[in-house]
């Protein structure tokens, strides 16, 4: 099995990419494979998943280890499969995935494709209740990525008080809007958004 490759992305495709590692291109389906054309010509690294069938050795690529983790957690469902499960993840919802299988909220699956009541009622089923890490790492990634400090340690220290990461990204967004705050600052505004 692969974990990731580093290469040189050599071509882009409405359905997957191309990475030539050591001169060999390797063919990779991405669940968004035009996010990575700012990267064209450039050595990129790209977190894979191998699928072996009788008919197809398929890689499946992703932007991050939390990415490659939603995908294995999803064709982990009956009726998900790796194309039903990059389809899913290219509505680049993965917040609001997450927060509908832990609220059991039938209705909002279904509006991802290939996802019909019965496999939403599955994911809720095998899935609710197991994100919390992804969903934590996800966070202080968002967070790191607008290089707020602050922002970490406020919802690393909400965590670290028994706060669930679920119900702390329901308020990131509002929480990042106000910046320059100190972690403390952070923590009263984030207690405060979550007593209303």
């Amino acid at each position: 099995m692969y974990e990731y490759f580093k290469g040189k992305l050599v071509k882009i495709t409405p359905t997957y990419i191309v990475v030539d590692v050591a001169n060999i291109g390797y063919l990779i389906n991405v669940a968004n494979p035009y996010a990575w054309s700012h990267r064209m010509n450039q050595e990129i690294e790209i977190y894979v998943h191998q699928v072996i069938r009788e008919d197809a050795h398929s890689l499946y690529g992703f932007m991050d280890d939390a990415e490659k983790s939603l995908f294995l957690r999803l064709i982990s469902v009956s009726g998900i499969g790796p194309k039903s499960a990059l389809a899913i993840i290219a509505a680049d919802d993965n917040v609001g995935l997450v927060h509908a299988i832990d609220n059991s909220d039938i209705k909002y699956l279904t509006k991802f494709p290939g996802v019909g009541k019965k496999t939403a009622m599955q994911m809720v089923l095998d899935l609710a209740g197991k994100f919390d890490a992804t969903a934590s790492a996800e966070m202080v990634k968002t967070a790191a990525k607008n290089e707020n400090l602050a922002l970490i340690e406020a919802i690393e220290a909400l965590q670290a008080l028994g706060y669930k990461a679920t119900e702390l990204k329901k308020i990131q967004k509002k929480l990042e809007a106000e910046s320059g705050l100190t972690s403390e600052e952070y923590i009263k505004a984030a207690l405060k958004l979550m007593m209303k």
